[in-house]
C-alpha cells in the first residue's frame, strides 16, 4: 500500500507540473523553483509533513520534498546552532542527495558516450 501511496503522491506533483506547463507560459524553470520555494514554505510551516505521512518517497523525491529537506535542515540547525543554522542548516540537510546526485551523475559520464546532435 505504501508504494500505491507513493506512487499517486509523486504523479499528482508531476500532474501539477504538466498542467502548468501545458496551461501557462511558466518555463520548466521557473516551475522548477516555484516547486522547491512551495516545498520550503510549506515545510517550514509543518504542513508539508503531512503529505511525506501520506505519500513518503512519493512526497519526499518530487522537487518540492528538496524544499522541504532545505527548511527542516534549516529549522533543525537552528534549534542547535541558533542563528547561524539559517546559513548552515540547508547545506547539512540536503547534502546527502546533492552528493548522491554529483556520484551518479558522474560514473554515468564515465559510462557513456556524449555525441552532438
Amino acid at each position: 500500500m505504501d508504494y500505491i501511496k507513493a506512487f499517486i503522491v509523486g504523479g499528482l506533483i508531476c500532474v501539477i507540473a504538466q498542467i502548468l506547463m501545458d496551461k501557462t507560459k511558466l518555463t520548466p524553470a521557473r516551475i522548477l523553483v516555484a516547486f522547491v520555494t512551495i516545498g520550503a514554505i510549506l515545510g517550514g510551516l509543518n504542513i508539508y509533513d503531512k503529505l511525506v505521512e501520506i505519500g513518503g518517497a512519493g512526497a519526499t523525491v518530487p522537487l518540492p520534498g528538496f524544499g522541504y529537506s532545505l527548511a527542516k535542515g534549516v529549522m533543525k540547525e537552528v534549534d542547535n546552532s541558533g542563528l547561524i543554522g539559517v546559513l548552515t542548516g540547508g547545506v547539512k540537510g540536503t547534502a546527502g542527495g546533492i552528493t548522491a546526485a554529483i556520484i551518479f551523475g558522474y560514473i554515468m559520464a564515465l559510462l557513456s558516450r556524449s555525441r552532438t546532435k
